[in-house]
């Protein structure tokens, strides 16, 4: 990934997911929505993404 990624355009540039339906954890701590823009990521970060899907 380039430098100075942020969760926020990992989510919409990189992923392309719709933000409202993923969970983030970075560093096996939930990462808030709100901090999203302004987390960078750097080299070694362990990162899960959680997609949650409607069904019925």
């Amino acid at each position: 990934m380039p430098d100075e990624t942020t969760l926020d355009a990992l989510v919409k540039r990189i992923l392309a997911f719709a933000p409202e339906r993923l969970a983030i954890e970075l560093n096996r701590e939930v990462a808030p929505r709100a901090h999203w823009s302004h987390t960078k990521l750097r080299e070694g970060d362990r990162i899960e993404v959680v997609h949650f899907v409607g069904g019925g």
